[in-house]
């Protein structure tokens, strides 16, 4: 039996493992995409930043929080035709992606928006002084200051969105889900069960990591940090 388990894992999990890495960082790149420029928007827009306009942060305040809102497996479903429109299906791993950009992109827009915020005042106010235009403060100032943060927000984002790609599993999403559900949970394969949670483990630790080194790199580079740190 345990011969059998383990020539069906080798058979499941590497293609498995490869989609769930699809599914992640595709759709997180699609939700940087979307939720980058709404949290600049969200952060300048802001009471008392460089472009001040309370209705147009209030409104995309208000979609942003109801975009957190939704749980992602009542999202999932909701989302079934918009993904049949975009995609043609709403089954498999890239099917998946759609919904999984959708509910990162309000998640990533909060993140941003919580880093630009961190940047020092002064700083805006020196260089607003001098004349420099909005695209130059956001390009030139907050976008290098929060860096940092940002890489930490992307971080979690993807963190997140691995655990979203296991839960996509219940409706046929693929991926490292799929495999716990269908041939763990379902067929009562405790193996099969392991070795996939397991699995997933290993991802959100090795993101954890990569996304750690990656900010001390760039304090480092900016003096931030000792070289024993």
């Amino acid at each position: 039996m345990d011969s059998e388990n383990i020539q069906l894992a080798w058979q499941l999990l590497p293609l498995q493992l490869w989609n769930t890495l699809y599914m992640v960082f595709v759709s997180a790149f699609f939700a940087v995409c979307i939720g980058l420029p709404l949290g600049v928007i969200l952060t300048i827009t802001d009471k008392g930043h460089i472009k001040e306009q309370p209705f147009v942060y209030k409104t995309l305040e208000a979609i942003v929080n109801i975009g957190r809102s939704f749980p992602f497996a009542i999202l999932m479903v909701a989302l079934i035709p918009v993904t049949r429109a975009i995609v043609g299906t709403s089954l498999g791993t890239t099917a998946t992606i759609v919904p999984l950009t959708i509910a990162a992109a309000p998640f990533v827009a909060r993140l941003i928006e919580t880093s630009l915020k961190e940047v020092d005042r002064n700083i805006i106010e020196a260089v607003t002084v001098m004349g420099s235009s909005t695209w130059q403060i956001v390009s030139k100032v907050l976008l290098p200051e929060a860096l940092p943060s940002i890489v930490s927000a992307v971080t979690l984002t993807v963190i997140n969105l691995i655990g979203y790609s296991a839960m996509a599993g219940l409706i046929g999403g693929g991926g490292l889900g799929q495999v716990a559900i269908q041939y763990g949970y379902n067929r009562f394969n405790t193996f099969i069960m392991v070795v996939t949670i397991l699995l997933l483990i290993f991802l959100v630790q090795a993101v954890q990591w990569l996304g750690s080194y990656t900010v001390k790199r760039i304090n480092k580079l900016r003096g931030r940090v000792s070289d024993d740190s």
